[in-house]
């Protein structure tokens, strides 16, 4: 998909406007004023909104398909693509970077400066997810920032172990979960589910469709032979150190790869928790949301039932752009 334009020389921002706005959807430049995109609906779309601001200051352009007979071929331009995503995210790791060599023992034993660490942390996080939305080809840059986040995040953790403490468990917290040995397991929590909860059943069913489901009252709940507990006092699966149970749930079952996953679960532990770990912009709808199941559906299992399509769309609406293109970015 191209696009064709032609910006008046005034006002003097709109060149500067128009390039900020196709570097974040993502659009490389193959020639002056010629800008690519892959195919797509979603594309369409990003590339008509910016036309239409451009026409609307005097401007003019086109929007097109196009099928290049000769010079450049699709393999060049998907370099393009990755080389120009590379570049974001060598960015981010060059911040990451610095983050983690300032993270030194002395400092990391102060609590204000581990704040502004982790709110680092989920600035880069947020920039992650979204330079992940317009690599469209796949970037084998993002791999070494993953890491790099990681390890930052880690080292917080680590310098402050008694920040959150944990809560007592039945089976305790260590080592992964093998998924088989959950297998067709009734799962039991707290009734009035609500925002961890919903999540972490949705997340249950993901791990294992056959899954079950008991509410139970919050308090002197003994738990029958072959029940797991999920999201309240005791449990087998539940807050960890300063991490939610949807989190803990991600982390024993070893799924911290799922770029989705993790991005639901930051969005989920804001809520939760309230403490703006994360500072993810879609928490607040979202909490709306599910406060709109939990007034319509007094049921628990309606309430798991109606959370579930929530969940399967947020986590649709982050999965990688090489595994789903959707149009799901802000226009700002």
């Amino acid at each position: 998909m191209l696009l064709i334009h032609q910006i008046p020389p005034k006002p003097d921002y709109l060149r500067v406007k128009i390039s900020r706005r196709l570097q974040r959807i993502g659009a490389v430049a193959i020639k002056n004023s010629v800008y690519v995109l892959p195919a797509g609906e979603a594309t369409l779309e990003d590339f008509q909104w910016v036309l239409r601001e451009i026409t609307s200051d005097g401007g003019d352009g086109s929007v097109c398909h196009a099928s290049f007979v000769d010079g450049l071929t699709d393999e060049e331009v998907e370099t393009l693509f990755r080389a120009a995503r590379s570049r974001d995210y060598e960015e981010i790791a060059e911040s990451a970077r610095a983050a983690l060599k300032a993270l030194t023992v002395a400092k990391a034993s102060d609590a204000d400066f581990r704040a502004k660490a982790r709110g680092e942390l989920a600035r880069l996080r947020r920039r992650v997810a979204d330079i992940s939305a317009i690599d469209f080809f796949g970037s084998p840059a993002r791999a070494q920032v993953d890491e790099l986040l990681e390890r930052l995040e880690v080292r917080l953790r680590a310098a402050a172990p008694s920040e959150a403490p944990a809560v007592t468990r039945a089976h305790g917290s260590q080592g992964l979960v093998d998924h088989r040995e959950v297998r067709g397991r009734t799962w039991v929590t707290r009734e009035g589910v609500f925002v961890d909860r919903i999540a972490s059943a949705w997340l249950i069913r993901r791990i294992d469709p056959g899954a079950r489901f008991a509410f139970v009252s919050a308090e002197g709940y003994i738990p029958k032979p072959g029940e797991l507990r999920f999201d309240m006092f005791e449990a087998e699966f539940t807050h960890e150190g300063d991490r939610c149970t949807f989190e803990t749930l991600v982390a024993r079952f070893g799924l911290q790869a799922d770029i989705a996953l993790r991005a639901v679960g930051e969005i989920v532990h804001d809520i939760d928790v309230k403490d703006a770990k994360f500072a993810r912009a879609e928490a607040a709808g979202v909490k709306r949301l599910l406060e709109g199941i939990a007034a319509a559906y007094p049921s628990d299992d309606d309430r798991l039932e109606h959370g579930a399509s929530l969940f399967d769309s947020l986590y649709a609406a982050f999965r990688p752009a090489t595994q789903a293109r959707t149009g799901r970015r802000r226009r700002s």
